[in-house]
């Protein structure tokens, strides 16, 4: 980060953890924005700071800024705090508690006042960054005799590490007449509009009543005369802790959970793998001879239809998550006679690992197909989404590379992520490396055009979790018939025949009434106003067109086959 972007976060900061140098000194980690979160990271670890800094609170766009910053460090250890954990980091919260604020300017009660009047007799008060043996033994007697969580025993015990470290950490001390430590608090004054409290101590072997007390009110007095607006107390910890912030004014302020846990770097290879492939874009130049050598076969996009209304034209093709051919020239003659290119959902790198990322991680009670399946089942599915595996697969060089753990999947992701991973992972070993959305996505990006989702991330996660799990099952029972399946679909789908595509045998697990029907009058309603104004393009799934086409007559548009 440079200095520009650390002051940014320095004026905007919420809660301690938004103190860049005092996170990079404690971490040993390198500070980072993505969208509007901070996040520490190193070789294979991240701190994830949920609080964000601009707006409201809002677990999607964390989830969004958490995906990006995985992606980026390719973590494997991983610990976030933020006022309520997404629901795929639920089951590995650590810790729950608020953080308490106290007003720069509360008045001190009457009693409290006394208290430190009669400490102040016998102490004397300084601030310093000098953290000295008798500093030491204080944070050694406090810590031996009181019960703190690891991660606030961490702090304490690299104290002396992280003072020099981070300008606007400072000691507020109180020493006794004997030149010995009474008390002590550690201070962060860096962040703009308040001084944390980070740490506190008081000694038993060499007391003087209420000293703690002392140091909270010099606290409060230099915050206000360094015009902080108020203090942040930190958690509550415990009752002992708590006790004593609340005695001052303190108040609890915004919740806190911590989460901890591992990603599993092999699986989000594994599902994403295809995805990432697929919207990564070259680095180096490519002549144009290269750059069409480099292309799948090409054809023309069939599965389009152009429709008006009030004298404007738009259209609406049906498209292919994967595919085995590109149809980049039709798009970019379609995109030419167009302003605006309208998708089902976003298809950037962040929103595909947000749904990624709520794939992965399944609450306790969400199904999962491994026990729908018996051993043979599971063993056939294997040897079709595989291939062949072992010592002579690889000698003779037929182990594809790649291939997805089948059974984990089965066992640990959401239903409907088990699926799309088992039959992308399918697909690619039958060479499938393109996708109809994605090219067009990228393409309509690289010429300039309005591109807009009709669906967010959150209403597209909501339809997954509406397939029903039977409907899987069966569907991957029948994994000896995929082959055949697509060879009819890619011949129907290449004459642009939305109606011969479906009436298989095999009923793919996304076709029913919510996913196809229900969403049809979504689209609709999302995309009239383009459509209505003309010079737009809209890309659906092929299944939805075949009750589209009906739904835009009714609308009052002429819809006709563009061949």
């Amino acid at each position: 980060m440079t200095p520009a972007d650390i002051n940014a976060v320095l004026d905007k900061a919420t809660v301690p953890e938004h103190s860049v140098a005092f996170m990079r000194a404690m971490s040993g980690g390198e500070p980072f924005l993505a969208g509007d979160h901070l996040f520490i990271g190193a070789e294979d670890w991240l701190v994830a700071v949920g609080y964000p800094l601009e707006g409201a609170y809002r677990p999607e766009r964390f989830e969004a800024a958490l995906a990006e910053a995985l992606r980026r460090t390719r973590a494997r250890e991983c610990w976030a705090i933020c006022p309520a954990l997404p629901e795929r980091l639920k089951t590995h919260r650590r810790d729950r508690d608020h953080y308490y604020l106290l007003a720069a300017d509360a008045v001190p009660p009457p009693r409290l006042e006394r208290l430190a009047e009669r400490a102040a007799a016998a102490l004397t008060v300084e601030q310093s960054i000098d953290f000295t043996a008798a500093h030491r033994r204080l944070w050694a007697e406090f810590m031996g005799r009181t019960a703190l969580p690891p991660n606030v025993r961490e702090l304490y015990a690299r104290t002396a590490e992280v003072l020099p470290k981070a300008p606007g950490l400072s000691l507020l001390n109180a020493w006794d007449r004997e030149g010995r430590l009474a008390a002590c608090l550690l201070l962060d004054a860096a962040p703009r509009r308040f001084t944390s409290y980070l740490l506190g101590a008081h000694s038993r072997e060499h007391p003087t009543a209420y000293a703690s007390d002392l140091l909270f009110r010099e606290m409060i007095r230099a915050a206000r005369g360094g015009g902080k607006q108020f203090l942040h107390l930190g958690l509550g910890v415990n009752e002992g802790i708590r006790r004593f912030k609340t005695k001052w004014g303190g108040a609890p302020g915004p919740p806190y959970e911590m989460a901890q846990w591992q990603e599993n770097q092999k699986m989000r290879t594994e599902v994403t793998s295809l995805m990432r492939q697929l919207a990564a874009m070259p680095r180096e130049p490519l002549s144009k001879q290269q750059f069409m050598a480099s292309l799948p076969p090409q054809r023309n996009f069939a599965m389009l239809w152009e429709i008006r209304k009030n004298g404007h034209s738009s259209w609406i093709g049906g498209t292919a998550h994967f595919f085995c051919y590109s149809f980049e020239r039709s798009f970019r003659e379609l995109f030419e006679k167009v302003d605006t290119v309208l998708f089902e959902g976003p298809l950037d790198p962040q929103s595909l690992d947000q749904v990624s990322a709520a794939g992965r991680a399944p609450a306790p009670e969400s199904p999962r197909v491994l026990p729908e399946l018996d051993d043979e089942e599971i063993r056939r599915l294997e040897r079709v989404v595989c291939g062949p595996r072992g010592f002579w697969a690889r000698f003779f060089g037929l182990e594809h590379k790649g291939a997805p753990d089948v059974r984990h999947l089965l066992a640990h992701t959401r239903h409907w992520m088990a699926f799309f991973s088992l039959w992308t992972g399918f697909l690619a070993r039958q060479g499938w490396s393109q996708s109809v959305d994605l090219e067009a996505w990228h393409l309509a990006h690289d010429m300039g055009k309005t591109v807009r989702g009709l669906e967010s991330i959150p209403e597209q996660i909501e339809t997954l979790e509406s397939i029903r799990l039977d409907r899987i099952v069966r569907f991957l029972r029948q994994c000896r018939q995929w082959k055949r399946y697509i060879r009819r679909n890619v011949r129907a789908y290449l004459k642009g025949d939305v109606d011969n595509m479906f009436g298989t045998s095999i009923e793919f697990p996304t076709r029913t009434e919510l996913v196809i029907h229900r969403r049809d009058a979504r689209f609709l309603e999302r995309m009239r106003p383009f459509i209505e104004a003309g010079r737009c393009a809209v890309f659906v799934g092929s299944a939805h067109m075949i009750n589209l086409r009906g739904m835009l007559a009714e609308a009052g548009f002429q819809v006709k086959r563009c061949r």
